[in-house]
This record gives C-alpha cells, sequence and structure tokens, in this order.
C-alpha cells in the first residue's frame, strides 16, 4: 500500500512540472511586455509635446527622427521651432524645409533659429537671400539677423567713433585754418557682399578720409562753413563703400567748428627758424672776423719784431761808420738831436690824443 502511495505521488508531481514551466514562461514574456510599455512611454512623454507639435503645425517630423536626434547629439526642440516657423511662414526652400538639412547645419554649429528668422525676414522685406549664404554668412561669424535687420532699417554710426575718439576730425583748409567735423553715416547692409566685406571700422575710416580731403581741397574755411553739404556730396562721389559689407545711404555733417590758425603757426615757426639760421651765420661771420683780428694783431707784433730786430743794426752801422770814418762827431750829435726831436713829437701826439678820448667820453 505505501509503495502505490509513492508511485503516484511521483506520477502527479510529473505531471504538474509542464504547467509550471508554462506559468513562468507567460509571467516572463507579460514583465517584457510590460517593460517595452513603459520604455515606449517613457520615450513618448519626453517626445510627446514636440511630437504633437510637428503634428498640429504640419512640420513633417516623425516620433522615429526626433528619437534618432537625440542619438545624433542635436536639440530636437531647435529643429522642430526653426521648421515650424519656416512652414508657418510659407517658404518653399526645400533645403530650409530639409529635417536632414537643419539637423546637419546644427552639427557643424550653425545657429539655426537665427539663420531661419533671418531667412523669414528677408522674404518678407524682399530681399534676395537663399539658405546657402546664410548658412555662410552665420558660420563666417556675421550676425545674419542683425545684417537683415539693417537692410530694411538702416543704422547711424558716427564719424569718428567715439568709443575711440573723443574729438572731431581735423583737416586744415588752403587758407591754413583748421576745420574740426563731426559727421554722421547711415548705412545699410549689402547682403550681396556680406561675406569677405568689409566693417564699419573700414567706412569710418574711408569716411574720414574723404572729409579730410575735401576739407583739405577747399580754398577757404569760410566755404567749409557755408555749405557744409559740398563735403558730403564730394564724399559719396568717391564710392566709399565699394569692398564692404555695407551700403551709404547718407552722410551728414552733425558739427562743424574753428580751430587753430595753423597756417599762422607754421609761418611763425618758419620765420623763427629763419631767424635762429641768420644768427648762426652772423655768430659764423663775428667768430670769423675775431680771428681775422687776432690774426692782424699777431701780424703787427711780427712786424714790431721785426722793426726792433732792424733798430738793433743801427748802432752796429754807426760804429762802422766811426771805424770807416764815413761819420764825424758833429753828424752823430746831430742824429740824436733828430731822434729826440721825434720822440718828443710822438709823446705830445699821443698824450693829446688820449686827452681828446677822455674829453668825448
Amino acid at each position: 500500500m505505501a509503495a502505490t502511495e509513492m508511485i503516484s505521488m511521483y506520477t502527479d508531481s510529473i505531471s504538474r512540472i509542464p504547467i509550471i514551466a508554462v506559468n513562468n514562461l507567460q509571467w516572463f514574456l507579460l514583465v517584457i511586455v510590460l517593460l517595452s510599455v513603459l520604455v515606449f512611454l517613457a520615450i513618448f512623454a519626453q517626445f510627446a509635446s514636440l511630437w504633437l507639435q510637428c503634428k498640429m503645425t504640419r512640420a513633417g517630423i516623425t516620433l522615429k527622427e526626433l528619437i534618432f536626434m537625440r542619438f545624433r547629439k542635436v536639440n530636437p526642440a531647435v529643429i522642430v521651432r526653426a521648421k515650424i516657423m519656416a512652414v508657418q511662414a510659407g517658404m518653399r526652400d526645400t533645403a530650409v524645409l530639409s529635417t536632414s538639412a537643419l539637423e546637419a547645419y546644427a552639427l557643424a554649429g550653425g545657429n539655426v533659429s537665427n539663420v531661419i528668422r533671418a531667412l523669414i525676414a528677408a522674404q518678407k522685406a524682399s530681399i534676395p537671400l537663399d539658405w546657402n549664404t546664410a548658412q555662410a554668412i552665420d558660420l563666417a561669424g556675421r550676425d545674419i539677423l542683425e545684417a537683415v535687420s539693417t537692410s530694411v532699417y538702416p543704422k547711424v554710426i558716427d564719424c569718428p567713433d567715439p568709443k575711440r575718439s573723443e574729438g572731431a576730425l581735423s583737416a586744415v583748409a588752403a587758407d591754413g585754418i583748421e576745420v574740426r567735423v563731426r559727421a554722421r553715416v547711415t548705412v545699410r547692409t549689402n547682403i550681396q557682399q556680406l561675406i569677405g566685406g568689409a566693417t564699419e571700422e573700414t567706412v569710418i575710416a574711408r569716411v574720414g578720409q574723404g572729409i579730410v580731403q575735401a576739407i583739405g581741397s577747399s580754398e577757404s574755411y569760410k566755404l567749409v562753413l557755408e555749405n557744409p553739404d559740398n563735403i558730403t556730396r564730394i564724399v559719396l562721389q568717391q564710392g566709399l563703400e565699394a569692398q564692404t559689407a555695407y551700403e551709404i545711404v547718407s552722410i551728414d555733417i552733425a558739427d562743424v567748428d574753428v580751430g587753430n590758425n595753423i597756417g599762422a603757426h607754421l609761418q611763425a615757426d618758419r620765420a623763427e627758424a629763419d631767424m635762429q639760421v641768420a644768427q648762426a651765420k652772423a655768430e659764423q661771420r663775428r667768430a670769423a672776423a675775431r680771428a681775422r683780428e687776432q690774426e692782424m694783431i699777431a701780424r703787427i707784433q711780427q712786424n714790431r719784431a721785426s722793426v726792433v730786430l732792424a733798430e738793433s743794426e743801427v748802432p752796429r752801422a754807426i760804429a762802422e761808420s766811426f771805424t770807416s770814418a764815413k761819420l764825424g762827431l758833429l753828424d752823430f750829435y746831430e742824429l740824436q738831436n733828430v731822434q729826440a726831436d721825434t720822440k718828443m713829437r710822438q709823446t705830445i701826439a699821443e698824450s693829446g690824443t688820449k686827452r681828446n678820448t677822455s674829453e668825448e667820453l
């Protein structure tokens, strides 16, 4: 009896094994399905708002594309908003409406939203601007939206730039009078020359150069004060906006002041220089005259020495005359008397000259 019960219990346990295995497999499949549903719900919850926006605005971006954007490290919100703006603005450019093109541009480091806004503004203002040009301008570091805004609404720049110089442009007319000018230049962006075109600094420098040249060619500063519009007309005729990113609309002279008389200062400096040169030449001639005087004094002393030397030969000649009996004693006394009279006359003449000189003083 016991053996029969054991055999029946064993048979029952063997029959229950497939039922337990089937139950475990069902639970495993159920867990997998629940996990899949949870993952799908999590993903859907993350992109639901963007996906609904795309559906309601007919942007044409699927949930699959939104998920792949996340894997490609692209911000889906930026792409969705940019494409919605393009679709709602009625843009027909296939490059702009392509999701892959927007993603590629975002991966290149471009500002997608800024470029789309610029393209919409250019389309509404009838400004020729395509997707490739807008990309190139934005990637070059220029603010494409600001450039389009400046094309629609021109801006005013000061010349000279107050951030770099607090003064005014200084120029000298033909009459030598300094004229100081401040100008205001109205410019708008030239989209076609924005790539590779010069910036505001170049425009300010060229306008300043033109104003200085126009004032310098004026015959008098009075003409500049009477007709400042002549300066702007001359400057505008020079084509200063060539190879720049801007088109000059107008140049207005905001302030004109009269400065120093540069011509008079130059003439005074020239006269001072001429006077110094004349003084140097006069000093040179004076030094030459003094040297000549000293030379003459030296020659006088030399001649006096020659006279003294010659006079020293007189006693020797007299002695030889006595020895040879060519000169007598009376002749010798008469010669001494003549010499004494000569010395006396010289002394009287010198004393009279000194007296007259003291009376004159």
